[in-house]
Order: C-alpha cells, then sequence, then structure tokens
C-alpha cells in the first residue's frame, strides 16, 4: 500500500481533474461534450479520489438511487466512475475505495450495492455476485419475421426525444417498480439518459424515439439510432435499439415490428434484453436473432438482515441461511429469514442452518435469477438440510428474471 497516496473526499472544483484521470484510466481521450454529461449525475458528496501531491492518481464515486427488487424497491448504492491511473495500480487504492465506500452505504442506510464490471474478476473479491444477466441480440432482420398477428390498431409515433420526455417518464415510471434490477430515474438521471454527445454516437445517427399510441393512450417506447451502411450488394444499414419499455402486449409487438422493418437496414440490435425476452418466442427463427448470453449487474449485500427483509418472496420461505463475509464482519453468522410475497423478516439465529453461503453467492441469488442450484453445483452454496434447497430456489426466483437496460 503506497503511503504517499491520500484518499479523500471530492469537492466541487475537483471535477476537472476527476473526469481527466478517470478517462485516461479506461484509455479514453477526454471529451468535453461527454464530460458535460456525466457531470449531470455526479455526485461530489459520495465521490471519492486518490491523490498523489498535487495529481489525482484514482476515481470513486455512488449515485443515490432506488433498485426494483422482487416484490419492492430498496436504496441501492450505484456504485460507478471507479478508476486507478497505471501509475497507481496494485498499491491498494481500490481496497481503499472499496472499504470508504462501505462505510458510507453504511452510514447512508443502503442494504445493497450494485455496479457494472468493467472486469468481473475485480469486484468478486469484494463480495460482489452477478446478480443479472443480460441477452445481446443481432438480429438478421431479412431472415427473420414476427409470428404474432398484427392486429395492432395502435401506431407509432416518432419524435425528438427531448420533445418526448415527459411521455417516456409517465411509460418508465409505470414499469419500473415491476422489475427487478432496474433503477429509479430522478430528473437528473432523464437528463444524462437522453444526453446525445456526437462522442457516443460513433458511425450511428443522433438518438431517436418512437412511442406506441394504444387504446388507452402511450404505452410504449423506443429509444433506437440507426447506422447508415451500404456493400456491394446495396442498403445495409443496422438498427441500433438503446431501451424499448413496453407496458401493454400491443406495444411491445407494435415496437419491434416497426425496428425490425426500418427501411435501407439489415440488422437490429439490442445490447440488453432480459433473459426471458418474449421476442425468442415470437419470430419464426430463434436463431436469427443472434442472441449471445453477457454479465450486467453485480450486486454486493452492505446489510444482511435489511436486505433480506426488504424483497419479497415467490413461495413461502423458513430458512436458516449460515453467511460468511470477511469484509464486512457484521453480516457473517446464521440469519433465520422467513418470508412470503407479503412480507419479510430476517433475523439473527442460534439455530442449525439449512444452507450455507458466502455474501458473494447470496448476492447473486438476490434480484431472482433463480441461481441458487446452479451456485449448489459449482459448490459456492452447501445444502446443510435435506429439501432446504429447492425450497430457497423456489422462494428467491422470482416471476421475471432480473433485467437491465442502463449503464450508469
Amino acid at each position: 500500500m503506497a503511503d504517499d497516496i491520500t484518499i479523500r473526499p471530492t469537492v466541487d472544483d475537483d471535477w476537472g481533474a476527476f473526469y481527466e484521470s478517470l478517462a485516461g484510466s479506461f484509455n479514453d481521450d477526454p471529451d468535453d461534450d461527454w464530460a458535460a454529461v456525466e457531470l449531470l449525475v455526479f455526485e461530489p458528496e459520495r465521490s471519492l479520489v486518490a491523490q498523489r501531491g498535487d495529481e489525482v492518481v484514482g476515481t470513486a464515486g455512488i449515485y443515490t438511487r432506488r433498485l426494483s427488487v422482487p416484490g419492492a424497491t430498496v436504496p441501492a448504492a450505484h456504485v460507478t466512475l471507479i478508476s486507478v491511473a497505471p501509475t497507481a495500480r496494485r498499491q491498494g487504492v481500490l481496497t481503499r475505495f472499496i472499504n470508504r465506500q462501505f462505510a458510507d452505504m453504511q452510514a447512508a442506510g443502503e442494504p445493497i450495492a450494485v455496479l457494472w464490471a468493467s472486469e468481473g474478476r475485480i469486484y468478486q473479491r469484494f463480495g460482489y455476485g452477478l446478480s443479472a444477466r443480460k441477452l445481446n441480440l443481432t438480429v438478421d432482420t431479412r431472415e427473420t419475421r414476427l409470428l404474432a398477428p398484427s392486429a395492432d390498431e395502435g401506431r407509432i409515433r416518432q419524435g425528438k426525444p427531448a420533445d418526448l420526455r415527459e411521455t417516456l417518464v409517465k411509460v418508465y415510471d409505470q414499469a419500473y417498480a415491476s422489475r427487478p434490477g432496474w433503477s429509479e430515474r430522478a430528473s437528473r438521471h432523464w437528463d444524462n439518459r437522453l444526453a446525445d454527445p456526437k462522442v457516443v454516437r460513433r458511425d450511428a445517427s443522433a438518438l431517436r424515439a418512437v412511442v406506441h399510441e394504444g387504446a388507452g393512450g402511450v404505452d410504449g417506447y423506443a429509444l433506437w439510432r440507426v447506422a447508415n451502411k451500404w456493400d456491394d450488394g446495396g442498403p445495409a444499414g443496422e438498427v441500433r435499439v438503446g431501451e424499448l419499455i413496453a407496458n401493454s402486449t400491443e406495444a411491445y409487438l407494435g415496437l419491434w415490428r416497426f425496428l425490425l422493418s426500418v427501411d435501407l437496414t439489415r440488422t437490429t440490435t439490442a445490447w440488453s434484453c432480459a433473459l426471458d425476452e418474449p421476442l425468442m418466442f415470437l419470430v419464426n427463427e430463434p436463431r436469427k436473432l443472434g442472441g449471445r448470453l453477457g454479465d450486467a449487474l453485480w450486486l454486493r449485500i452492505i446489510d444482511v438482515p435489511a436486505a433480506l427483509a426488504a424483497r419479497r418472496y415467490a413461495s413461502p420461505v423458513d430458512v436458516v441461511i449460515e453467511v460468511t463475509d470477511d469484509l464486512i464482519p457484521g453480516n457473517a453468522g446464521r440469519w433465520r429469514l422467513t418470508g412470503s410475497a407479503e412480507q419479510a423478516t430476517c433475523v439473527a439465529s442460534t439455530d442449525a442452518a439449512d444452507l450455507a453461503c458466502d455474501i458473494r453467492s447470496l448476492g447473486a441469488a438476490y434480484l431472482g435469477d433463480a441461481v441458487l442450484p446452479a451456485l449448489a453445483a459449482g459448490g459456492l452454496v452447501r445444502e446443510l438440510r435435506p429439501g432446504a434447497l429447492a425450497a430457497a430456489s423456489a422462494a428467491f426466483g422470482w416471476h421475471r428474471p432480473p433485467s437491465v437496460g442502463e449503464v450508469f
């Protein structure tokens, strides 16, 4: 651990050096427009810098937001902006950041923390578990068609995202609380989400929006771009779906029908679909969707009893879980979880344990991805009472797996 590196909270005047260090650590050139977008959601009071002399050599941040979990929403520290300069790596900076963040989360009363990992190997050693996965789609639209009938009497309307913002917010808010893994969006988060600096467009168009208007009004929207491409055979454009939110079957089908049939395009990509994406069952040839599984949200349980009592359970459960946690000693021990779809409690227990796991595995199961049997098969969860694993797996699962459509 380097004695010449100081970890301290940021102040407003740190942003320029903070952003420059962050960009450099990710091998990017600083961009003023992108820096302005990131500043929209920056929380200096919850951010840290590592400083050596006058140089910032590391950054860390937290966004204060709620997260949808099975049956509830909870305060969740959204960990972000983590970087360590090449000249300061392997000197204990990240460990010091993480420990300071854990203390901050405990003081803020946040029972869980979530992040997107640049590399999963980094955060597992700090107790983060893979709690939500994503499905990437690369659809060959010439070989794919929807099997569902096109009897929708609604209509698709296009507009600039900024002009449609109020409508987008309403649709998102209607869906958010029922989708584990989705984050609450305050006004500043929408400012950030709809910002469209040229640096993020790459070879594609400006951000576009379409909404679906059903009998009861707007019930879905999509944010997308199009990359204009041509080859020797003619048009070969690509539709890039950034987000699709639908609160009705008609909206879901109508939006996908539009996105799969944009003129002069031959491919539609979607970077973060749910594992239970209905589209997989709605097309004539699922193989042409080009599905690829990837990791999305990583979750760390900060307060075991508070976290387990905050969510709801798909079936009644009464189980004693023995948890190990090398970094937050208060989490270690035996906890009796009693819960259902209506309520849950979690208290310390001296009873014999039914299951045993480390904090990382508990985090992986927390959002309802029904992974307890897989974790047990890999030796990460141990069943100490016959039948406890099956009962806990059914309870921890949810009627929809977690999904994430936004990087923070």
